[in-house]
């Protein structure tokens, strides 16, 4: 893990953010809404992929 998953992160909760003030302020809450939860699933997503990588490198330590 290095910094550009930690920078790659922060990319998506700006973006999120800006987008979610903006539908705000025109009073779309339920898009406001939809595009948080988007966010997240990206985010897990990018998550998942460096879980899958530790629990390889943890087999390989171990010999699983």
């Amino acid at each position: 893990m290095d910094v550009s998953l930690i920078l790659r992160i922060a990319g998506v909760g700006v973006l999120v953010s800006v987008a979610v003030a903006i539908l705000n302020k025109s009073g779309r809450d339920e898009q406001a809404m939809l595009v948080t939860l988007a966010g997240i699933v990206v985010v897990m997503l990018m998550l998942v992929e460096e879980i899958g990588g530790l629990f390889e490198s943890v087999q390989s330590v171990f010999g699983f």
